[in-house]
């Protein structure tokens, strides 16, 4: 795993606050934010137990497509939210060194 595969995530994040910000009929984030909290919230949902059912099953390409849904749709949630992936790293090296 390189930096740019992680900051690709950064990139992803940008791109979805912008369509949420721009909205377009086209694009699917921006309908998805349309639908509310409550669809995006059950998107993560969804996708968090596709992703448990793939790795359960063993079938890795399939976790590695579930994990990216899984990823994609967090990232709505937290826009939505008004937060961002980077409220949450910061949340885990605060537990990380809180040991």
């Amino acid at each position: 795993m390189s930096y740019s595969d992680i900051a690709f995530l950064s990139d992803l994040e940008e791109i979805v606050n912008d369509r949420l910000t721009n909205p377009s009929e086209e694009s699917y984030t921006a309908q998805l934010a349309l639908a509310g909290t409550r669809r995006i919230a059950q998107k993560v949902a969804e996708e968090g137990v596709e992703l448990a059912l793939a790795a359960a099953a063993g079938d890795k390409d399939e976790v590695v497509d579930e994990a990216a849904d899984l990823i994609y749709h967090l990232i709505v949630l937290l826009a939505d939210q008004d937060l961002s992936l980077g409220a949450v790293s910061n949340r885990l090296k605060t537990r990380h060194y809180a040991r």
